[in-house]
């Protein structure tokens, strides 16, 4: 038997929140899964390891529009899959399964406008498989060696989408001080080339000889180091949702996205919110400003403690 899920989303926080799910379809027709997924979020390197997934097909823009319509139906019929489950609720994805000759379709209810991404996604999920399932992500990486034990391993996720999806960059260092005059600390900057006004502006602070920089590192590459990490310190980015699904302490601020969808999901995850917002940030919130030091400091140091 031969399976196909398409996970359209962007981000890589998406594709994390939907591993229970792959995962559960997997298990419940004991085969390995291809997936349809965005080059975004970085599936070839987060799944590199896992022992659910056989084959990852890129949804890049050439299989757009019209004539992407077809190359796309072209591609996954040569496959010659059995069964595929469409994450979404759009007509689009549901013809192309029928063009490719797919006879065994599972997809969202057409046409529906929104929907909370992971409660639909368990529901789905739930209802092929007979199951309950967890909604606690789970990622494989190869062991590496433990990284030394006397020192706090903290990893600082200063990008973002946005820049209203991001903690001021001062604070992040100011942070890196105040937990250095607890504990013996060494921070990952997990940020990319995109970031490196950020990552100078860490070299230029006093802690530049505690940071290591993931500017030049693949996603697969930060993998074994997040794992090694006592504490992910994150803006609600890529990183804090592979934290947790490494099953790290992550302490995630939500100041301009919606911590009820990708807040909520594992209990090895801590939010900090705006002051004044509870169980509340949305997009468009732009609280990036009213994220308190202070709670955020206290936060960080309950959980390494």
């Amino acid at each position: 038997m031969k399976i196909l899920i398409i996970q359209q989303r962007y981000g890589i926080g998406d594709l994390i929140i939907f591993l229970p799910y792959i995962h559960a379809i997997s298990k419940k027709f004991n085969v390995k899964v291809s997936l349809l997924v965005k080059e975004s979020s970085k599936a070839s390197d987060l799944l590199s390891n896992d022992e659910h997934v056989d084959e990852i097909i890129v949804l890049d823009k050439d299989k757009d529009g019209i004539f992407g319509f077809f190359k796309l139906s072209n591609e996954i019929k040569k496959r010659n899959f059995d069964k595929i489950f469409i994450f979404n609720s759009s007509l689009r994805y549901n013809l192309i399964a029928k063009f490719a000759g797919i006879k065994s379709i599972f997809q969202y209810p057409l046409f529906r406008s929104k929907d909370n991404l992971v409660h639909s996604a368990k529901i789905f999920t739930e209802d092929v498989t007979g199951k309950i399932i967890s909604t606690q992500p789970s990622l494989k990486i190869k062991s590496i060696e433990d990284f030394d034990k006397s020192v706090k391993h903290i990893c600082l996720g200063i990008s973002a989408s946005g820049p209203t999806k991001r903690w001021g960059i001062q604070n992040y260092i100011r942070l890196g001080q105040e937990l250095s005059k607890k504990y013996k600390c060494k921070f990952y900057l997990a940020g990319g080339l995109k970031d490196i006004d950020l990552i100078n502006k860490f070299k230029d602070s006093v802690i530049d000889n505690k940071c290591q920089s993931f500017e030049k590192l693949s996603i697969k590459e930060t993998l074994p180091i997040i794992n090694n990490c006592d504490l992910v310190v994150s803006n609600d980015t890529g990183f804090a949702h592979i934290a947790c699904a490494l099953k790290v302490k992550t302490l995630t601020l939500f100041m301009d996205s919606p911590v009820m969808t990708y807040g909520k999901y594992s209990p090895v995850m801590e939010v900090i919110e705006p002051v004044g917002q509870k169980n509340s940030t949305v997009h468009d919130t732009l609280g990036s400003d009213k994220i308190s030091f202070e709670e955020v400091l206290a936060k960080a140091t309950s959980m390494l403690n």
